[in-house]
């Protein structure tokens, strides 16, 4: 473990390193106080801030963000005199850094460049992320959990978001900080950053499991039904399974806010789908095209 520890101990990680342990905990605060008022609301108490027209914003936000803001400049001050900033030599054309990283908060978007095609990782994914969270205050028209914490009224939709946010953003940074070392190679914990590794991994399209050309026209035709069943299947089963259990949340809901959410949430899944794919079964795209690969 002592690469590992040298790792995140660098100056430039430790922010990093910080803002994990401060999403985890917030996380897990925002959980209990979710289920705090999920019993709360079981014994048949009223649950703070549930209903109410107006809100005094002095003492649970602006005090708060105060004193937030104090500790965080004393902690920053602080920082700065123990830590030294990480600050390199001149860029060099002739000497390229190994690994060549993307800040981190960009680190998400070049670890879904290893699962996807550049223009669909760089583009498209990006493009898709910034229009969801747009349409989510028009598509989201249910009124529980405003103004205080549940997870029993609003379980779907926490847990998407977690799963979207923790699993699909987080995560992704932490791989691209802590596991992707020299030539964005995999370096496991205990393993040390060697910058002459090389490994050949056989990738291969899905199509090509099967004896298929992936470039091909057959190939093309096949990669493009499974896209295509894919969300099909996505936006059908779900659509038979709230008809049967709950046909007044669809009427609710509506046709395009419904297929936009089931767009959007088999979007988002299909990048731990790709992940497994590359990772375990070496395959690299499903659908090859002559514009673009997914």
């Amino acid at each position: 473990m002592g690469p590992f520890i040298e790792i995140i101990s660098a100056p430039d990680n430790i922010a990093i390193v910080v803002m994990i342990l401060m999403v985890i905990f917030f996380t897990v605060w925002a959980f209990l106080q979710a289920f705090r008022n999920d019993a709360m609301r079981r014994k048949g108490e009223r649950i703070e801030g549930e209903g109410d027209g107006k809100t005094d914003s002095w003492k649970p936000l602006v005090r708060i963000e105060f004193i937030i803001a104090l500790i965080v400049f004393i902690g920053l001050t602080f920082w700065s005199l123990v830590v030294d900033a990480p600050l390199e030599e001149l860029a060099s054309p002739t000497l390229t850094p190994n690994p060549a990283k993307a800040p981190w908060y960009f680190l998400g978007l070049q670890e879904m460049l290893v699962y996807f095609d550049p223009w669909i990782a760089g583009v498209v994914l990006p493009t898709l992320i910034i229009i969801g969270l747009i349409a989510i205050p028009y598509i989201d028209n249910n009124p529980k959990g405003n103004g205080y914490y549940t997870f029993a009224e609003r379980k779907w939709a926490i847990l998407i978001f977690c799963f979207g946010f923790l699993a699909l953003w987080i995560l992704l940074i932490v791989i691209g900080v802590f596991f992707r070392g020299p030539g964005w190679l995999w370096f496991w914990p205990w393993e040390a950053w060697d910058h002459h590794r090389v490994i050949y991994e056989g990738t291969t399209d899905l199509t090509d499991l099967v004896g298929i050309d992936s470039r091909s026209g057959l190939g093309f035709f096949i990669g493009g039904g499974l896209v295509t069943f894919y969300y099909a299947l996505g936006m059908v089963l779900p659509y038979l399974y709230w008809k049967k259990r709950n046909p007044e949340f669809l009427e609710d809901l509506g046709v395009f806010p419904y297929v936009t959410i089931s767009f959007l949430f088999w979007t988002m899944l299909a990048l731990p789908i790709k992940m497994f794919l590359r990772l375990v079964l070496l395959v690299k795209y499903v659908w090859v095209t002559p514009w673009f690969n997914i």
